[in-house]
């Protein structure tokens, strides 16, 4: 290749999802370019539940980053009224810090061939002919496809018609406190403080991480007076913790994830989970499946000959599809439970979290075991025909 030549991609973030995607791509003997705002590592607000099953993704082990292994799930309601579950023994839920696991995985991507500029914040994206052309502070980089990984406040999804036109945000609080945690094994959700929403305490090493969030309606919860409860009883100062706003850029229907050249993933995408925040797991998939597609649309491409375009524009609509069979499907449930469970939550949490199975299904669905599709109509009926 010349120094004139495109890059094959060049990706966006450095964050899970554009780092999964750059490592399979550099795998896979592609030039890759990754580009990153902040220096490297870089801290990011959020709880880092992560189902293990994530690891059969990649050939390297992620349990060296991982701070926490969960067991068991515990809910409640105003703090009482608790409920219990035990996570399938084979696909455990990993508590990680970002910092970390971007990181790591970013290594990879580095280690496998592509290379990592951080540091480097992107200003504008053009299409020039049968090339990208993405330009930073002092340079322009070019490469025939692209990967969209800014995170939940991208300001390149909409520009360029990925995913929903108009992203719906579940508005969050992340709070990271240094404390001694005496049950490291549980995670707790608290449905009863968070009005349309709920909060979550995921111990990690040294500490917690905890949040609120609201998934329903525009009005953001008292973060404040919602952690003002929530800590003390995990024996914890009112107070306690560097707390950050963290919005959630979560699942709002089915919307290309893929235009001319380029895709669309991780929270850019807009795949986190409406119903239990989930993020990560999706972002890694996005990843890998959108690798995978511009693997093949760059092969289509080099072949040349009539139809090669075709082909590959195909093959980057083999990852939006994808992506709604493995993810969306699931989603479009979650997203009707979540409507229905947190205008209600107290009776949600009485015929949903309470009922004997519920406890077992969510950790089901946490660990990536089961979807929502495989629950949401029992679940649906339960909450709109027995509330009364």
């Amino acid at each position: 290749m010349s120094a004139a030549d495109p890059l094959d991609v060049i990706v966006i973030g450095a964050g899970a999802a554009g780092s999964a995607a750059a490592f399979h791509l550099a795998s896979r003997g592609r030039s890759v370019l990754i580009l990153e705002r902040e220096p490297m590592p870089r801290a990011k607000p959020c709880g880092g539940g992560m189902a293990a099953s994530v690891q059969r993704w990649f050939p390297f082990p992620l349990l060296p980053v991982v701070d926490q292994v969960i067991e068991r799930v515990r809910f409640s309601w105003c703090l009482e009224d608790p409920v219990v579950a035990e996570l399938p023994g084979d696909s455990p839920f990993w508590i990680v810090r970002r910092s970390r696991l971007d990181q790591a995985i970013a290594e990879q991507a580095v280690q496998a061939g592509a290379e990592l500029l951080d540091r480097s914040p992107v200003e504008a994206i053009e299409r020039h002919g049968d090339h990208w052309c993405v330009v930073c502070p002092g340079h322009r980089y070019r490469a025939r496809t692209l990967v969209v990984a800014d995170g939940s406040a991208s300001p390149f999804a909409t520009e360029l018609g990925l995913g929903p036109p108009r992203p719906r945000f579940a508005a969050a609080v992340a709070a990271e406190v240094e404390a001694t945690v005496l049950d490291p094994a549980t995670a707790r959700f608290e449905f009863g403080l968070v009005r349309h929403g709920f909060s979550w305490a995921f111990p990690r090493q040294g500490g917690w991480s905890i949040g609120v969030g609201t998934f329903v309606g525009r009005e953001a919860a008292d973060a404040d007076a919602v952690l003002g409860r929530l800590l003390p009883s995990l024996g914890l100062p009112a107070d306690a913790g560097e707390r950050r706003s963290s919005p959630l850029r979560v699942w709002d229907g089915h919307h290309p994830l893929h235009g001319a050249a380029v895709v669309v993933v991780g929270d850019a995408a807009s795949l986190c989970d409406p119903f239990l925040a989930e993020g990560l797991r999706p972002a890694l998939l996005s990843g890998v499946r959108a690798a995978a597609a511009i693997d093949a649309a760059l092969a289509a491409l080099a072949a040349g000959g009539a139809g090669d375009e075709g082909a590959a524009s195909a093959a980057l609509a083999g990852y939006t599809a994808a992506m709604r069979m493995e993810w969306g499907e699931s989603m479009a449930w979650g997203r009707r439970i979540a409507q229905v469970f947190y205008r209600v939550p107290k009776v949600g949490y009485q015929l949903g979290i309470k009922r004997p199975t519920a406890p077992r299904r969510i950790a089901q669905i946490l660990s990536g075991e089961m979807g929502y599709g495989d629950i949401a109509q029992r679940v649906i009926k339960r909450l709109v025909f027995q509330r009364g």
